[in-house]
């Protein structure tokens, strides 16, 4: 690889003469979407520009990274920090919610600036860069959820585009859902500009209609929430999105997908021949209802929607891993603190819905996923870093360790066991859906565009995050 990285980027050479920082990291197993091995990884400020076996730099400093993988940065497509919802303002801000992604690996999250009602996209859109400026410590961009469709806000669609926010989210539950008229419209209009959105798939009639039934019985406990949002609404949903899609013709996304008959309604549609693409989280992979039938009001801490499925749920999504068939991993990162779940205490529609999880992503699917043999490395990498750079438009500068891509470099060590605890987290939450957990691979170190943001698993450098004009979905 010789290439020169400004033919990526459109970068002109810098003119004037300055000090450069290198740093060479020697021994270490560099994995991509295709393939792992031991190479050496030479990066010049933020970008890498060179890759290759024994290589040496007389002026750069030496990192030994014997025996350790080299991951590109993962990158977490689904985050809610600072998001005002259910009555309340999520734990997370920008702040503490990217100093927990670093730590964890993640280097760059896409979250969802929302279009309030009465707002303009780019009122919404404003109202995100004011959360996020200054505060963010791993790179971002923004997915723009729309809640209010009229011929303003579609014109706006371009504008958005032209801002880097190519990506779109759309809610067919919650109150700021969209109708099949509207979701017909915006698809139409996304498919015009090159866009793609991602959609919440459940079906909000059936949902109030069994929570009014489970009021009326005097059924207001945790296990009535999942109990009444069952994984037929979900797939329901997402058959009437693929079925709308195929009218418009155009790519979408299924974020956050919990169960057996999702994936089979998906399967179905790409066997008709549309291009559907599919995220998943690992709260889905790793646990079951019978969190909402602990005692007390601890199972609270498990409420979120789509809720946790049954285990032959989970067996099929680790499937659909295995085979490719989900194309990202992402968190659905929404955190609330205990008090905060207590809102809901004598009702279940009110206990604000979300779990942390940015922390915690890549050595759960590390542990439970590569290491029992589940996935590879190499579909790890693709399904945390690769495909989510290249279907939110950040690939090759993101997603990748190749010659002239930005310098973000996560180091894992294979070996290192651990214990998740809430005592030991940058989450600002008082405790871990994972509490006990044990995992082995720790990530000791990580680089964004150069700088060592993350030593020994601990933060060490903050205030480095910007943010990413993306450029369409190429996946």
């Amino acid at each position: 690889m010789t290439h020169n990285p400004a033919e990526y980027f459109g970068v002109h050479p810098i003119k004037e003469r300055r000090l450069i920082m290198k740093k060479l990291f020697k021994g270490g197993t560099v994995v991509s979407g295709t393939k792992s091995g031991t190479a050496d990884v030479l990066v010049e400020d933020e970008t890498i520009t060179r890759i290759g076996e024994n290589l040496t730099c007389s002026d750069a400093e030496i990192i030994d990274v014997t025996g350790k993988l080299l991951f590109p940065g993962f990158i977490d497509a689904h985050t809610h920090f600072d998001l005002h919802v259910a009555g309340t303002v999520t734990a997370d801000d920008f702040e503490s919610g990217t100093r927990a992604a670093l730590r964890g690996g993640t280097t760059t999250v896409i979250d969802f600036a929302t279009q309030y009602e009465g707002e303009t996209l780019e009122e919404g859109l404003q109202n995100w860069f004011g959360k996020a400026r200054g505060k963010a410590n791993c790179d971002y961009s923004f997915h723009m959820a729309i809640s209010e469709w009229n011929p303003e806000v579609c014109d706006e669609i371009q504008r958005m585009m032209d801002e880097g926010i190519t990506s779109f989210k759309l809610y067919m539950t919650y109150d700021n859902q969209v109708d099949d008229k509207t979701m017909y419209q915006i698809l139409k209009r996304l498919k015009e500009v090159g866009g793609i959105t991602g959609v919440h798939c459940e079906n909000s009639g059936v949902i109030a209609a069994m929570q009014q039934d489970a009021k009326e019985k005097g059924l207001m406990g945790v296990a009535t929430h999942a109990a009444t949002r069952p994984a037929p609404c979900e797939a329901e949903a997402i058959d009437r999105l693929l079925r709308i899609a195929e009218i418009v013709d155009t790519p979408v996304i299924v974020v956050h997908l919990t169960c057996k008959e999702g994936l089979e309604v998906i399967e179905a549609a790409r066997n008709r021949g549309q291009k559907v693409y599919t995220e998943t989280c690992p709260q889905y992979l790793l646990m079951n209802d019978d969190k909402y039938q602990l005692p007390g009001f601890e199972g609270a801490k498990y409420v979120c929607a789509p809720p946790l499925r049954k285990p032959e749920d989970q067996q099929a999504l680790w499937n659909a891993l295995g085979k490719d068939e989900i194309q990202t991993i992402s968190t659905d990162h929404c955190s609330f603190t205990t008090e905060q779940k207590k809102m809901g205490l004598e009702d279940f529609t009110k206990i604000p819905g979300g779990m942390p999880g940015v922390e915690t992503r890549a050595t759960l699917i590390y542990t439970y996923g590569v290491r029992e043999n589940k996935i590879t490395l190499e579909q790890m990498c693709r399904l945390m870093s690769e495909n989510p750079a290249r279907l939110y438009g950040l690939y090759p500068r993101k997603g990748t360790i190749m010659e002239g891509s930005d310098a973000d470099i996560v180091i894992l060590n294979p070996e290192t066991e651990d214990v998740l605890t809430a005592g030991d987290q940058e989450q600002r939450v008082d405790y871990s859906p994972f509490e006990g957990t044990k995992v082995t691979g720790r990530i000791e170190d990580v680089y964004l565009r150069g700088h060592h943001v993350v030593k020994k698993h601990q933060i060490a450098e903050t205030n480095q995050g910007k943010f990413l004009h993306r450029k369409t979905y190429n996946l």
